[in-house]
């Protein structure tokens, strides 16, 4: 029988006692943090902790911010059955559905507030809410707190105007780079960062199995037959850059390799080289050419048909995008998409992994990820017919190119048909990515590898919740999928490294004699003791396979093996002090 956390404002029996959560809560009470934990390791059980301890510490009234609608309403749905209190609270979720004539009332109502960060924006800034009392502001998703995020603009609102701010910030992928948790960190003014790995010994038991294949798919040869006249193309615009010295990258193209040509040739046009407007033209329609081949090879007939579709649309009032349109080889390829069906090997791919998933197990749930909407409408289809499977699609609100997006209510009702089992295939786009809580999802389809670190762990967070799950990455071969794959495994060996050396500069310090716990009690079937012994107790059980000490060099600090032989300390050839 597994332990609970008891605590004045929790509903017995309804969290589950992890010493690693009552640890951060600790922390977390200590001052502003970033909570990094792996992905169904229970960061929102910490964040209900310490909203109940917070809101008896200090009272006032709490703030949860979350990036979607859909997210914001599974907190409050989730939260409900926790808080004894809630009855008191009130809590709600406020986002653009309510009218603003309706929410003063509203945020006046409630002591406990789910909310999109745009709403508590726009209603701070014009004067409707005020952020004084609130004594509390969890940021779920805290990737997000970056540049002109309103995620990263309600939190400065937050510290401008609280008596007595504190932020408990949650992920599961801060960013490979440091700058980016230096900028989170910066901008939410976290004093610590609280984080535990996959590996942890304390998160290990608590974690499902994951197991991660990695699929190749050839692509068809009439596909890449289509391509082929665009790739000539770009190469002989990419030929002629590197001989004015605009493309100077080795290797394949690419677009970091082009994004640098076009930055060159922008530079030159502002020193008076009228070259550089030629090139600027040039290299645009390399990128365009580009995103074209990446379509057919990665996507298929139906993300590249609505590629072009889009660049009609889209970019009529650009020149040089009328003269590529116009051009025989792009409206041949046109053409001959509007008649074709998807023949790409990666939706074959996906409808022989579905039907044999449901086969084999007809509660199984499945989702697929893809990156462009068309590529999600074509893989519905293709799933069409198919015995024992119902798919559904998961995108987003916005309308594009005639293509209606998801009101948040159709969100959370397609959502809800997943969860409930009247869908079994949840095909989504990006918008599906975090905070989908699914427990019974045990297979997750990547259509294509996504290079960012950030995004591949969303992804992959989707399953492994409860039970064990899989996750399978389609890589189109000999294409960018291959790149792709590639990046993101770097960017994620590097993401913990940048947390841990970003931590080592924060004025905070782990908050280690558990003093915020005294209100917390850990119950069994054999009795109750306290939470602080019950982490203590934890601690010992895992000493030796605790790491306490940070071992993540810090920057520009080269180690040097002590094993390596005198010889190699001296300069090639050298054979005495005379040849120094």
């Amino acid at each position: 029988m597994p332990s609970h956390v008891d605590h004045p404002g929790l509903v017995s029996e309804m969290v589950e006692a992890r010493a690693y959560q009552l640890q951060a809560v600790d922390d977390a009470m200590a001052g502003s943090m970033l909570l990094i934990l792996p992905t169904a390791a229970g960061k929102t059980a910490v964040a209900w902790m310490s909203i109940v301890e917070r809101m008896e510490q200090t009272g006032g009234w709490a703030l949860v911010i979350a990036p979607t609608v859909a997210l914001s309403n599974q907190h409050l749905e989730n939260a409900l059955p926790v808080f004894s209190n809630a009855g008191e609270w009130n809590p709600i979720v406020l986002s653009g559905q309510q009218t603003a004539s309706k929410r003063p009332d509203l945020w006046k109502g409630s002591r406990l507030v789910f909310a999109t960060p745009q709403v508590v924006r726009n209603d701070v800034g014009k004067g409707v809410l005020s952020l004084e009392d609130c004594s509390l502001l969890v940021v779920d998703e805290a990737h997000h707190c970056t540049g002109e995020h309103a995620m990263a603009e309600v939190a400065e609102m937050y510290l401008s105007q609280s008596r007595n701010p504190l932020i408990l910030a949650t992920t599961a992928s801060p960013g490979s780079r440091r700058e980016q948790v230096e900028e989170i960190c910066r901008r939410l003014d976290i004093q610590k960062i609280h984080l535990r790995t996959r590996d942890d010994p304390m998160l290990t038991e608590f974690l499902a199995e994951l197991e991660v294949e990695e699929m190749g798919v050839v692509v068809p040869s009439e596909i890449r037959d289509l391509a082929e006249p665009f790739r000539i193309w770009q190469e002989g615009i990419v030929d002629r850059e590197r001989r004015s010295g605009r493309y100077v990258m080795p290797g394949a193209v690419n677009q970091a390799g082009l994004s640098n040509a076009m930055d060159r040739a922008q530079a030159a046009i502002q020193r008076g080289d009228s070259s550089g407007y030629r090139s600027s033209s040039q290299i645009a329609t390399a990128m365009r050419l580009h995103h074209l081949i990446n379509h057919l090879l990665c996507q298929g007939i139906a993300a590249s048909r609505h590629f072009l579709t889009r660049m009609e649309e889209e970019d009529a009032k650009s020149k040089s995008a009328k003269d590529f349109l116009r051009d025989p080889r792009v409206r041949s390829l046109s053409d001959a998409l509007r008649e074709m069906d998807e023949i790409h090997s990666k939706v074959g791919a996906v409808r022989r992994m579905v039907r044999e998933r449901i086969r084999r197990d007809p509660e199984s749930r499945i989702i697929v990820f893809a990156n462009y909407r068309d590529t999600v409408e074509a893989l519905e289809n293709a799933l069409v017919g198919l015995e024992g499977v119902n798919a559904i699609q998961f995108i987003g609100q916005s309308s594009r190119s005639g293509s209606g997006g998801l009101t948040p209510k159709q969100q959370i009702s397609r959502l809800e048909e997943f969860r409930s089992g009247g869908a079994n295939v949840l095909v989504a786009t990006s918008v599906g990515e975090e905070g989908l809580d699914i427990p019974s999802a045990d297979l997750v389809v990547f259509y294509e590898p996504v290079s960012s670190e950030i995004r591949t762990i969303q992804r992959r967070g989707r399953t492994g919740r409860r039970r064990s799950g899989e996750v399978v990455v389609l890589i189109a071969e000999g294409t960018r999928d291959e790149s792709a794959k590639d990046s993101a495994r770097r960017k994620e060996e590097f993401m913990h490294k940048a947390a841990r050396r970003v931590a080592r500069g924060l004025r905070g310090s782990p908050h280690r004699d558990l003093s915020n716990l005294s209100r917390f009690s850990v119950s069994a079937g054999n009795g109750s003791g306290s939470a602080a012994n019950f982490v203590l107790e934890a601690r010992e059980r895992h000493r030796g396979e605790l790491v306490e000490e940070d071992k993540t060099p810090a920057e520009g600090v080269r180690t040097v093996k002590e094993d390596l032989p005198p010889e190699s300390f001296r300069p090639r050839g050298q054979t005495g002090l005379d040849q120094f």
